[in-house]
């Protein structure tokens, strides 16, 4: 079997984000693959991986979850972690590219897909500060104050709850100078990385086996088995394996749908002084490319945005300290407040497709090989989405959404 690069191989993150300092991101893993077969490997120890892992790991079930970095150190760290049930792409939007039921069911799991992961936290006693925050969706250059009403329209027609909030009551109530505004309910912030490491210590306990620093180069289906290779040229076999690598998707299922771009994103200083609705919502604008922020519970600032169709622009070191300074300023004038110095700042790569809806299924011409991919805006609601729709594929059940998600 031949060594060969598997997945489109990137520097995930760059700077240092945030959320690297947190406590309680450390999850222990093992430097070797312990068997020579499992039941399910998952390749990808980062939140998608975690929450596959929490959704299929039960004892008696040999499970591996390998990871050519640390676990908690890809792309997950480097999230914003505003969890939204509100897609990239407007409902309305979306009904015209995929058909009205099929975009409207999109938007419906999204939402189910928040709730259900407030209640893993909740029941696994993951300590990651989740907390429901509604969501405002400001107008901008891609929607104005008309376009915000049609969508309003289109989400309750849907039974999708939205509200929406004229120029004068935007200003009073929330001190923002746009032409309108959306209101919703179904979303919610975290820290990625305590997240992701509650989900991983919850599959370690039920038995899964978690390996650091070990790459898997090729694999090939053989009857009901899939046979892996690492770089140091171990084989294994599996029953299942999903790849879960983020924006280092398998290369026999890139297509036209799903592109990297570059994405940023700054931290204030803890205790800044901000109005109060703020700790109490999340924020992102109508706009391309469109600003998003939340408050944690120390009382920094976490603002994104700047995004670039380009897959390298955030290995710049130039581009980094300019993209920074650029959302200071914007968020300085969109709050009519300065948010004080930069404290953290951070690039990394970002996964895209056409509709924001990802891809997850069935890689084509391999059996038993699934992947998930192309998370946009959405990354941990999609990565629930992903947990349940493999989930099913592994037990043999059916999801009543699968199609929405394929992988052509």
């Amino acid at each position: 079997m031949k060594k060969a690069k598997l997945t489109k191989e990137r520097d995930l993150r760059d700077s240092r984000p945030l959320w690297i300092d947190s406590p309680r991101i450390s999850v222990r893993s093992k430097s070797f693959i312990g068997k020579s077969h499992y039941d399910i490997v998952i390749i990808g120890a980062g939140i998608s991986g975690a929450l596959v892992a929490q959704a299929l790991a039960k004892p008696g079930k040999s499970l591996l979850i390998v990871d050519k970095r640390k676990p908690v150190r890809g792309s997950s760290i480097a999230s914003t972690a505003m969890i939204q049930h509100e897609i990239d792409v407007p409902l309305h939007k979306l009904q015209g590219m995929i058909g009205e039921d099929n975009a409207n069911h999109a938007w419906q799991r999204s939402a189910k897909a928040v709730l259900k992961l407030e209640d893993i936290v909740r029941s696994l006693e993951i300590s990651c500060a989740m907390q429901r925050k509604p969501a405002l969706y400001i107008a901008g250059d891609e929607l104005g104050a008309r376009g915000l009403q049609t969508e309003v329209d289109a989400r309750l027609k849907a039974g999708i709850e939205a509200t929406f909030i004229d120029k004068a009551d935007l200003q009073s109530h929330f001190g923002l100078d746009r032409s309108g505004a959306i209101l919703s309910d179904i979303s919610a912030s975290a820290n990625p990385g305590q997240l992701t490491a509650g989900l991983l210590r919850y599959a370690a306990k039920q038995g899964a086996e978690i390996v650091s620093g070990v790459e898997i180069t090729d694999l090939k289906s053989l009857g009901d088995d899939v046979v892996m290779a690492t770089a140091e040229g171990k084989l294994i076999s599996t029953q299942h394996v999903v790849f879960c690598t983020g924006y280092e998707f398998l290369e026999n299922v890139a297509n036209k749908k799903h592109e990297i771009i570059s994405t940023w994103a700054i931290s204030s200083k803890a205790g800044l002084s901000l109005p109060d609705w703020l700790h109490k919502h999340i924020l992102w604008e109508a706009s391309d490319p469109y600003l998003y922020l939340r408050t944690d519970e120390a009382g920094r600032l976490i603002v994104g945005g700047e995004d670039e169709n380009n897959s390298n622009a955030y290995q710049s070191e130039t581009k980094l300290h300019r993209k920074a300074q650029t959302i200071r300023r914007k968020v300085n004038k969109l709050l009519g407040l300065d948010i004080g110095p930069i404290d953290y700042q951070w690039a990394a790569a970002f996964g895209s497709t056409t509709t924001g809806l990802p891809l997850i299924g069935s890689v084509p011409a391999m059996q038993n090989v699934y992947s998930v991919m192309g998370f946009g805006g959405n990354g941990i609601t999609f990565s629930q989405i992903a947990a349940e729709l493999v989930a099913a594929y592994i037990n043999g059940t059916s999801d009543p959404d699968a199609a929405l998600f394929k992988l052509d």
